[in-house]
């Protein structure tokens, strides 16, 4: 009994292998991610407070990124690498959400209040 194949094979000479008579394939570029840029963030509050970072680039979270006061002045600063784009922030001091005073770049958020803004390029 034969049994017909339903699809045809093709033949390949002998000594060629059919990747050999393929196109050759073009090297696709990598994607890379943006290159992220150190930003300082800094603002001043009363000495020995709890000062927090929380903007877009890490969910709102208020006890995400603690600023500290390197000098006991009340200057409370910290640094994030941040990719290019726009990002939303407040500082958190003692439990109280506040738009950044040095910053004139804001935006009115679903709160009612103001969200800080850098741009990072």
């Amino acid at each position: 009994m034969r049994i017909k194949a339903k699809v045809q094979v093709k033949k390949v000479e002998a000594g060629t292998s059919a990747a050999a008579k393929a196109k050759p394939v073009t090297p696709v570029a990598k994607k890379t991610a943006p290159k992220t840029q150190r930003i300082a963030f800094s603002v001043r509050a009363e000495i020995g407070s709890k000062v927090f970072l929380a903007g877009s680039f890490n969910n709102w979270d208020p006890a995400a990124k603690e600023m500290v006061d390197k000098n006991g002045d009340g200057l409370y600063t910290t640094t994030l690498s941040l990719a290019p784009g726009t990002h939303q922030y407040k500082f958190v001091i003692d439990g109280t959400w506040c738009a950044d005073p040095e910053c004139a770049d804001w935006v009115q958020n679903d709160h009612g209040t103001l969200n800080s803004v850098k741009h990072v390029s």
